[in-house]
């Protein structure tokens, strides 16, 4: 199984995670000290983004995505904002 990395910064929560329902093959945040957490749950995305969040949006963490097309996807997001993801 091929992955890939993409690191967020400063990102808009609830757009952030409409993006992730979009993607098809598991979707992982990783933070600096090493936790890794499958985004596709949603018991994870409220245990984790929780942790996370300073003045609602993700203050630095690192996305590993099985599938190429979802690192695109979260990619773009991350870059231009919701109007291209």
């Amino acid at each position: 199984m091929a992955s890939s990395t993409l690191k967020l910064h400063d990102v808009n929560v609830p757009e952030f995670l409409r993006v992730l329902d979009e993607c098809e093959g598991n979707v992982y945040l990783v933070t600096n000290e090493g936790d890794r957490l499958n985004l596709k749950s949603k018991l994870s995305q409220l245990v984790g983004l929780t942790q996370l969040i300073e003045g609602g949006k993700i203050a630095e963490a690192y996305i590993v995505c099985d599938k190429p097309e979802d690192e695109s996807k979260l990619f773009r997001f991350n870059l231009f904002g919701k109007e291209n993801a």
